[in-house]
Formats: C-alpha cells, structure tokens, sequence
C-alpha cells in the first residue's frame, strides 16, 4: 500500500477493496436472482427478507461505476492523459477481459437448452416455466442468439430476458467501452470533468425522453454512472490544484452515506420516479465511497475504518475474484437449482431456505472453476506474485495515444 509518497511515483496501485465491494455486489445480484416462493405465501421473515433484495440495479451501478474508476485510473495517474498503447491495444485488453468468460457462458446456457430440448423430445419431460422460474430461459430464437453473439441483445425487451437474462448488463458495459475513448475522454481533456459528465448523461437520457424510450432496455444512464466512476479516479488522483482540494476537504464518507440515502428515497415506488434517478444518486454514492476509501489507502491512515475492512475481508476479495464468472453463471444455476426443489414437495418456509443456501453455494461452487478454466486463463499475465497488474491500474508506457 502506498504509505506518504506521492502518488504519482508509484507505478502501481494496490486497491483490494474494489476486489471486495464488487465480490459483495455480485453477491447481492445472486440473492436478487433467486426465486424462494412456490405459488404459497411465504412467512413474516421471508416477506421481509424480499423486501431487502429489490435493488438489484443498485449492484449494477456499482459495477458499471467501478468500471469508470478502473479504466480512468491510468489516465489520471499518467502525465499525458491517454490511455496506454493504440486503440487497437485498448480494444484487445477490454476484448480479453470481457469476452471469453462471456462467450463460454452463453455456449454453456445454450447447450443446457439444447439438454432440456432432448429431454422434451426423447422422453416424459416437459419444462415447467413455473418451476425454472429464474434467470434461465430454455426457450428462444435465432434472431436471440445472433443478438447475444453481437452484444446488442440489450437493446430490445425480447432479447434482453432470454436465454440467460442476466447478460444484458454485459452488453451495456460493452458498449460503453467504446463510447469511453471516441466520446468521453475527449471531451475531458477538452473541457473538463463536468462537462465529460454531462455529456454523459446526455448522451444517455436523450433517447429516452426525446424518442419515446427508445433503448430504454439497456438502461443507458449506466453511461452516466460510468462517467461518475470517472470523476472518481480524477478527483482521486489528479494533481489539479482545485481537484486536489476537492480530494482533501469534502466529508467523502459522509455524501456517499448521504446520497445512499437520497438513492434509496428516490427509487421509492410510491413517488413515481423513473429508475435511471435513483440509479444515478446511487451511482455518485458509490463515486463518493472511491475516493474515500482510496484516499484513506494512499494517506496511510490507520486503523481502517470499518466499511474498508469489510471490502478488504480476504472473502469478499475471493468472491471479488471470481465475481464475473459468478455473474454470467448464475442464472442458469439457480434454476436448475429451483426446478430440482420444485418437485420435492416442500413448506413454503423449508423452500424459501433451501432456495437461497443451495442456490448460493451451487452458484459459488459452479463459478469457481469456470473462472478457472475459462477467466483466469485471459487475466493470469495481469497477475505476478499477487499484486494487480492489470492493464487499467499501469502508467502508460507508449507513446501512441488514444
């Protein structure tokens, strides 16, 4: 960890947390995606328990945040501004780190469809939609594969919820990637941090409310989000004298606790709002707790204050590790985890239980070695001797720039 030194003499950042907050986030997601009701009402703690699970969305923008934050932590900490190598070169890091996980789980999704259709076609079986009710659709067309194979399945309701629904957000994330470098990043180092986020915003609420929604399935504001992770990483690390000012006086902590709760009183149903404005209060909190928890690393401080224990437990950081794989992988899980109690004939409560501690392990006990075998292999070279090297986290070296 970076102790008193200047930032910018140390080529590399240590930050574990994002390991665990995106390993707790993913986490957070699986239990959203599990189904624990059978048609029965479920009992007073499980009714409440529900009620605490409805933000999935608020896990995705931290995802998305993070992203920002990850990707524009070299550019802040560069002397020059851009990103490391050609575009070629960015494009290939995002393809490695993104892709092969991706493909390899809609292969397994689509292969478990085509189990499910022997099975209909060569013997009694008949898949119940009620009992696989989960984030897993056996069902779907060419036109849903051929969207999920581009990447731009998101764009339409129809494909957005098919074969493994849960995907959709990859394909957000995917496109934003390269609205980062042609858009965003120009715009930064042409008038600044306010104005790259405001584009964003732009940029990403304009179809809704000028074209009648249009998009509205890929939940564009998450480029907002995004450009929030950015901000992050500029006022974490920029040496501008107003943005350094910025780092060292505001209450960090206090307006990320204060927008999380703006995020959650926005996204009350009863007020009607839409979604996209507690996502994105959501989204400055999560900006917010970056910067604090960044700079109580790179000040040296101790003793950690709790929230950074927590991220940094060395069992978040695992999950943190294989939370990709997790996220591409559990929807499938989780329903073959729920047809399998389905047919047992259990309480409601018994179900609900078996639901979330079975479904959880299955996911986590799935992921692991699809990570292995289909994750780690495209990561391994960002890894030495357990310091992060991924590319996102190293000072420019070429001189070609985007």
């Amino acid at each position: 960890k970076l102790m008193n030194q200047p930032i910018e003499k140390s080529s590399r950042l240590r930050l574990h947390y994002l390991d665990g907050l995106r390993g707790l986030a993913a986490l957070y997601v699986l239990l959203v995606h599990i189904d624990p009701e059978m048609g029965e009402k479920l009992p007073l703690f499980w009714s409440l328990f529900g009620k605490t699970l409805r933000y999935g969305g608020f896990a995705v923008a931290i995802f998305i945040a993070l992203s920002g934050y990850v990707l524009m932590l070299p550019v802040s900490r560069s002397q020059s501004g851009h990103i490391s190598g050609t575009l070629i070169d960015y494009i290939k890091r995002r393809s490695r780190r993104i892709l092969p996980p991706y493909y390899a789980a809609l292969v397994f999704s689509l292969l478990l469809a085509f189990a499910v259709f022997l099975l209909e076609t060569f013997s009694q079986f008949k898949w119940d939609d009620i009992a696989g009710r989960a984030h897993f659709s056996p069902k779907f067309t060419l036109i849903d594969v051929l969207s999920h194979l581009l990447l731009v399945h998101n764009l339409s309701y129809a494909t957005h919820i098919s074969i493994n629904p849960p995907m959709w957000s990859v394909a957000t994330e995917w496109q934003i990637y390269f609205i980062f470098p042609f858009i965003l990043l120009p715009v930064w180092r042409r008038f600044g941090l306010l104005a790259s986020v405001v584009t964003a915003f732009v940029i990403s609420l304009l179809p809704i409310y000028l074209l009648n929604g249009l998009f509205e399935s890929a939940s564009p504001w998450y480029l907002g989000i995004f450009a929030l992770g950015m901000a992050a990483a500029e006022i974490g690390f920029s040496q501008k004298p107003k943005l350094m000012s910025m780092r060292n006086s505001l209450p960090w902590g206090t307006l990320s606790v204060v927008f999380t709760i703006v995020a959650f009183i926005t996204e009350w149903r009863k007020l009607g709002l839409h979604i996209w404005i507690g996502h994105s209060f959501f989204g400055i909190a999560s900006a917010c707790l970056f910067i604090y928890c960044t700079k109580f690393i790179t000040d040296g401080k101790t003793p950690a204050p709790l929230i950074l224990k927590i991220f940094d437990h060395p069992l978040a950081v695992d999950i943190g590790t294989i939370s990709y794989s997790l996220y591409l992988t559990h929807g499938p899980v989780l329903s073959l985890v729920r047809y399998g109690l389905f047919n047992l004939q259990l309480p409601a409560s018994t179900f609900a239980s078996a639901s979330y501690l079975l479904g959880t392990i299955a996911s986590l006990l799935f992921a692991y070695p699809f990570y292995l075998l289909f994750e780690r292999p495209f990561t391994s070279n960002f890894f030495q001797k357990g310091k992060l090297q991924d590319a996102n986290f190293q000072q420019p070296t070429n001189t070609k720039k985007l």
